[in-house]
């Protein structure tokens, strides 16, 4: 009888290690996505690599993922979340074209500069990202430069112009290689780049 008694509490207990022990392989494999993707980038670091990587076979990462897709997000959010994304709310807020413009820009290159080598193989492998992320990914860097060309005023043609280059001082490749490429400081970049705009905008 005490057998019994005591056979519910030794079932939830296995179930819960067995949850836990779940929960750590998922981990594991999120950690080691990252890792890849922040190494290599996601061309070469396939399914293969991260399941090496986190001492699992192939079939344990698609017991836990259903596809590159959710493994993506997952990597994604993990990686997010020791970071400071952007804030473009805080941008908005602010009227003056050229503050705006200076303001996005040093927030745009503070995350580049942390994150630096994962988004370097991102934007470079962006090709063989989940088309979900790639799409979304596109569709926030040109939501992001419209945001901040929103209170330059003109002729369309010169509105077209200063969105041209906006978006070029946005990209992540602009600040690769003025920073990296060519060694300029943060403040430096932005302070070129938002000149740069800032005489097309006057003419």
């Amino acid at each position: 009888m005490s057998e019994q008694a005591r056979s519910p509490k030794s079932r939830g207990y296995r179930m819960t290690k067995r949850a836990e022990q779940v929960d750590q392989t998922r981990q594991r494999i999120v950690e080691a996505a990252v890792e890849v993707h922040g190494t290599v980038g996601p061309a070469a670091g396939g399914i293969s690599a991260i399941a090496e990587r986190a001492g699992v076979t192939r079939l344990t990462v698609y017991r836990h993922f259903a596809d590159d897709e959710a493994l993506f997000a997952a990597c994604s959010e993990h990686w997010l979340a020791s970071r400071v994304p952007p804030n473009p709310g805080i941008w908005t807020a602010i009227e003056d074209p050229a503050q705006r413009l200076q303001t996005a820009l040093a927030d745009l290159y503070r995350f580049y500069a942390d994150g630096e080598p994962m988004l370097t193989n991102i934007y470079r492998d962006k090709a063989s990202v989940p088309a979900a992320f790639r799409v979304g990914l596109e569709t926030r860097d040109e939501a992001l430069a419209d945001l901040i060309a929103q209170p330059f005023t003109g002729p369309a043609a010169d509105r077209r112009l200063v969105r041209a280059l906006i978006g070029h001082a946005t990209s992540f490749w602009t600040w690769r290689s003025l920073c990296v490429g060519q060694g300029l400081t943060q403040a430096q970049a932005v302070r070129a780049m938002t000149a740069l705009v800032l005489s097309h905008a006057e003419h």
